[in-house]
């Protein structure tokens, strides 16, 4: 009861300090006006402008008030990152990348032969390209755990964009050949050419709930792919989805499935599947499961010899070309009807293949506690490509398989990629003849224990209870892969990011803010219901910049938030709503006195890391507006004017208020209706609607 008549009486002297503010102008507390930022040069606007797009994290900054000489060291490293930490390098160091190596090896020459059979090309080009491009990377790339080969994802697209152009990939093998590597070398030209013109950011406009979906979609195609080896089925679909796969699976039951195939396929599927149990049970038996695939081949391929299975229907990889790469420049179409098919395939297949090279360099990046950089990783990528494509490989990229391999054990940098390099070069000059009695059902287990870990159910569960669109998104890449083919897939999954961007950008929140007890400080009131709306007052936050794209919305909105509040005013017999402000920040007068700093808990090695993000501090803004946006504030203030009610705006960033003088706005509306916060705008408000009352 007390504490009820204590707040009265605060009430009351709260009301008398106001309306003698008002009375007495000389008494009223000082406030600050929105500052108009200094005047700019166009030239050096424009300049900051595309330096803050492209060169955000100043390449340039180390060259600065260095010597000649010393630049074009300098100039070198950021080519040939290995000449800055080569110069650090141990025996110590070494130790580990030879471990590393050796081990990633054992896992990549099975894995590079069954990679081959789903781009349809013969298994040494698998084998090729974990040669070259592993090279070229260790001496270019800034990563130190990505190991580079072909993938089973990016090995399904362009098997799958290659056949849509050739059909028939036996038959044409030689044309066909041609069209990769023309792919490949075009995939390399893109991804140089982002890296160069610094346009990395267009990667991440596949949003990781598509790529999620689309991973998963074609982690199921994959292994559904490999039923063909892993039963003994000879005559088999072409197409890649669920429903003309198990209509070809279930239609040769009765006589195209070969029981011994099934058997060793079963046998050595599940004895991977055990290897990458107890790798995830112990992490220091991390090498069981990497020298699985190898154990696998070795001891099926000598089953198959000393019973001679293959007499009995068993299918065999059979030949192995020996040697290394033959080149390939000659065969790179550059020009005629197959130049263009080359050059789409290549787009899609780098940008894929970007995508997933930098997510991996960035999280094994994280865990160590080390800066990548995205351009010099797409340089590098894509130089490797071009290299390749001249080498007889096709499109390489960073497998997350291999690479989580090369990082539990133990590499230290790129040269555990050179160390593989160096494994295949001996396996392509003297071993290749030793697998001609591996059985294809190997490598189709093989490929399906490598895919199983692309299919991520937390990642989907998660992104369910976090964004139910995001997981609209991520189910509608994931079912257009699974049911219609990888291609449509990935058109759903870019289509499904572009159309969450647009919806956010033409339709950004909006909300009605209150005054938090005991407080200065006014927040959306679905989050906090304690905050109350102040009499006479509605307060508008714009969670958005203000541009053609979504201005008339944003009137729209706030005069619907108007004419709902007017109805509720009516129904309560309230003060009628003579102010409208337009929040257009978060920050708040409290901020100098209150600093709120979020952390985001990560955890990675058992150790957890506070990192400051700024973002969740402040939150979003009116960062800008353009002339539709200053347009559709001069329609919302004349509709406000018919209604008698005055507009007032709060807080405009540097950017904005610059605009709104430059276009008189703040003139007509008056620069006395213009706040540094909200709560110094209802103190200029209040006092009115005090007398009035």
């Amino acid at each position: 009861m007390s504490s009820a008549v204590h707040s009265t009486e605060q009430y009351d002297m709260d009301i008398r300090s106001l309306s003698s503010s008002h009375r007495h102008p000389q008494d009223a507390p000082y406030v600050h006006k929105v500052g108009l930022p200094p005047k700019q040069n166009l030239f050096k606007e424009f300049k900051a402008t595309v330096k803050e797009t492209f060169f955000a994290d100043d390449p340039l900054r180390s060259f600065k008030d260095q010597p000649r000489s010393k630049k074009f060291i300098l100039g070198l490293q950021a080519i040939f990152p290995i000449l800055e930490w080569g110069r650090s390098y141990s025996f110590a160091k070494f130790r580990g990348d030879l471990i590393a190596g050796l081990t990633i090896a054992s896992l990549c020459i099975p894995q590079d032969i069954g990679y081959a059979k789903l781009a349809n090309l013969d298994p040494q080009y698998g084998l090729y390209t974990s040669f070259v491009p592993p090279l070229i990377y260790a001496f270019m790339g800034s990563s130190r755990d990505i190991a580079i080969g072909p993938v089973a994802v990016v090995s399904l697209l362009l098997g799958t964009l290659l056949q849509s152009e050739i059909a028939d990939p036996v038959a044409n093998a030689a044309e066909y050949r041609r069209l990769a590597f023309t792919a490949t070398f075009f995939a390399g030209i893109t991804q140089v050419t982002l890296g160069f013109l610094r346009l990395g950011f267009l990667i991440d406009f596949l949003s990781h709930a598509a790529i999620v979906g689309f991973m998963g979609g074609a982690a199921i195609t994959i292994a559904l792919q490999q039923l063909k080896g892993f039963l003994g089925i000879k005559k088999f679909t072409k197409k890649t989805d669920v429903v003309s796969v198990m209509h070809s699976v279930f239609a040769s039951a009765n006589h195209g499935w070969n029981w011994q195939t099934i058997v060793i396929g079963v046998s050595l599927l599940s004895f991977l599947l055990f290897a990458k149990y107890i790798g995830k049970k112990n992490k220091k038996l991390f090498w069981v499961p990497a020298v699985g695939p190898l154990i696998s081949v070795i001891l099926s391929t000598f089953f198959v010899f000393i019973t001679r299975a293959d007499k009995d229907g068993v299918q065999i990889v059979k030949h192995i070309e020996k040697g290394i790469n033959p080149p390939s420049v000659n065969q790179i179409y550059f020009s005629g009807d197959h130049l263009l098919k080359g050059v789409r395939i290549g787009i899609v297949a780098a940008m894929i293949a970007l995508t997933e090279a930098i997510a991996i360099g960035r999280t094994f990046a994280a865990m160590k506690d080390y800066q990548l950089d995205g351009n010099k990783e797409m340089v590098a990528l894509g130089t490797m490509n071009i290299v390749g494509s001249m080498t007889s490989c096709y499109v390489a990229t960073g497998s997350f398989s291999r690479s989580a391999v090369n990082f539990m054990s133990g590499c230290q940098t790129a040269v555990s990629n050179i160390v593989m390099s160096i494994v295949v070069f001996l396996t392509l000059q003297f071993i290749t003849p030793l697998f001609k009695y591996t059985p294809n059902a190997v490598l189709s287990a093989i490929i399906i224990s490598a895919v199983i870990g692309l299919v991520d159910f937390d990642a989907a569960y998660l992104i369910w209870k976090i964004d139910k669109f995001d997981f609209v998104a991520c189910m509608g890449a994931f079912f257009g892969v699974v049911f219609a083919s990888v291609e449509i897939g990935l058109l759903i999954a870019v289509s499904i990011s572009f159309f969450k961007l647009l919806l956010q950008v033409t339709r950004p929140r909006t909300a009605i803010l209150g005054k938090l007890p005991r407080t200065a400080v006014y927040r959306n009131i679905l989050q906090y219901p304690e905050a109350t709306k102040v009499p006479g007052v509605l307060i508008v936050r714009v969670d958005s910049a203000i541009y053609f794209s979504n201005s008339n919305y944003i009137k729209e909105r706030i005069l619907r938030w108007l004419i709902d509040e007017e109805e509720l005013v009516n129904k309560s017999s309230q003060p009628k709503i003579q102010f409208l402000i337009v929040e257009m920040s978060r920050n708040q007068a409290t901020l100098n006195w209150i600093f709120i700093i979020l952390y985001k808990l990560t955890y990675y090695n058992g150790v957890s890391k506070l990192v400051y993000d700024p973002y969740f501090a402040f939150g979003a803004a009116v960062t800008d507006i353009d002339t539709s946006g200053i347009h559709a504030l001069e329609e919302l203030y004349r509709s406000l004017q018919k209604r008698e009610i005055q507009l007032i705006l709060a807080n405009p960033g540097p950017v904005v208020i610059d605009k709104l003088h430059a276009s008189d706005f703040a003139q007509l509306i008056g620069e006395d209706k213009i706040f540094l916060t909200v709560a110094n705008a209802v103190a200029a408000c209040s006092p009115k609607l005090v007398e009035e009352v």
